[in-house]
C-alpha cells in the first residue's frame, strides 16, 4: 500500500529542529510534527466536537459515524468506529489519526505505523484529562489561543455548579450505561468525577474499575435515590428498560420516582460540551437548585 509523504515525522528524535512540535500521548508515545496537521482522522465524537470548537474543523476530513455534533461534523467521511476500515483511512491520506485508546486495535495502530500515520491516542480518566486533551489539541494544530479560552469557558462552568450545589444534601445516583449486563461508572472514570463534582455520590464507588458491571444485589443494598439513564439517537438506554426498572419497588429512587434521563452525547462524551451535560446533572440531583434555563426530563 503506497503511501505519500505528509511532511509529518514519527519516531526520529534525533531531528533536534522538531523538538519543540514532540508530543506524548496517554500510552506513552512520542509523536513528532514538523508541522500543524491539514488532514486529520477523528475517531471519537468528543474528540471531533474538541476539534470544531477550537476552529480545527476544516482540518478534519474524516470521522466516525457518530460523530454528529457540529452539525458540519456529519457531513465528513466516515470511517468506521470501534473498528475503522485500514484502507478507508489510508484513503483520506491523513497527516494525524486521534483515537481513544478504549478502542484502538494493536493491529490496526501497528499497521498504521508502518505507513508512516502518526496516530495520537487519548484516555480520558478524569475531568482533568479533558482540560488537558484540549490543550495538548491546540499545540498541535497551532489553535492554543482558542484551546486556552474553550478550557477556560468550560472550568468557569464547572466551577459555577459547583457553587450552585453547594450547601445541597449529597444524592446517591446510579449512572446506566447499559441494562443487561448493568454496567455503571466508576472511580477512574470522568463521569464518576462528575457526580461527585455537584454534590452526588455514585453508588458504584467501591468498584475496582472504570466501568463496571453490578448485580441488582449490590444497587439493591446501595439503594440509589436518583436513576439517570442516558439517551440518544447512537447511544443509550431504551424506553423499555428504563421502564423495567420500576419493577424494583424497595429501591429510593423508584418509590420516588427519580428515574431520570440525561442526554448521552453531552455527559458520556469527554469533550467541550460536558458543561451542558453536568448542568442538567445539577439540576436532577438537586431539582431545588435549578436554574430556569435547564430541566430534567422523566422516561
Amino acid at each position: 500500500m503506497k503511501r505519500r509523504q505528509q511532511g509529518i515525522l514519527t519516531g526520529m528524535p534525533f531531528m533536534a529542529h522538531v523538538s519543540s512540535r514532540s508530543f506524548v500521548d496517554d500510552m506513552g508515545r512520542k509523536i513528532y510534527l514538523a508541522k500543524a496537521p491539514t488532514r486529520i482522522v477523528s475517531l471519537a465524537p468528543s474528540v471531533t466536537e474538541t476539534l470544531f470548537a477550537i476552529g480545527a474543523g476544516s482540518q478534519v476530513v474524516g470521522v466516525t459515524q457518530f460523530c454528529d455534533f457540529p452539525p458540519e461534523a456529519a457531513q465528513k467521511p466516515k470511517v468506521g468506529y470501534a473498528n475503522p476500515n485500514l484502507e478507508s483511512l489510508v484513503a483520506l491520506q491523513p497527516d494525524l489519526i486521534i483515537t481513544p485508546q478504549q478502542f484502538l486495535k494493536l493491529d490496526l495502530l501497528g499497521k498504521l505505523e508502518e505507513l508512516k500515520i502518526p496516530v495520537f491516542i487519548l484516555a480520558d480518566r478524569s475531568v482533568e484529562d479533558i482540560f488537558s486533551h484540549i490543550q495538548t489539541l491546540g499545540r498541535m494544530l497551532d489553535r492554543s489561543t482558542e484551546a486556552v479560552a474553550l478550557g477556560m469557558d468550560l472550568r468557569q462552568e464547572i466551577a459555577r455548579l459547583k457553587v450552585r450545589t453547594q450547601g445541597q444534601p449529597p444524592v446517591r445516583v446510579l449512572y446506566v450505561l447499559n441494562s443487561q449486563p448493568l454496567i455503571t461508572v466508576g472511580p477512574g472514570s470522568f463521569i464518576d468525577q462528575l457526580i461527585g463534582l455537584v454534590g452526588g455520590v455514585n453508588v458504584a464507588a467501591k468498584s475496582a474499575t472504570p466501568y463496571p458491571r453490578l448485580s441488582m444485589e449490590a444497587v439493591l443494598q446501595e439503594d440509589p435515590e436518583v436513576l439517570v439513564f442516558p439517551i440518544g439517537k447512537a447511544e443509550g438506554i431504551s424506553e423499555s428498560e428504563q421502564k423495567a426498572w420500576r419493577q424494583w419497588t424497595t429501591l429510593t429512587a423508584v418509590k420516588q420516582g427519580r428515574l431520570r434521563q440525561i442526554p448521552a452525547d453531552l455527559l458520556n462524551r469527554p469533550g467541550p460540551r460536558i458543561g451542558k451535560g453536568l448542568e442538567l446533572l445539577v439540576d436532577i440531583l438537586h431539582p431545588s437548585s435549578v436554574s430556569s434555563s435547564s430541566t430534567g426530563e422523566r422516561p
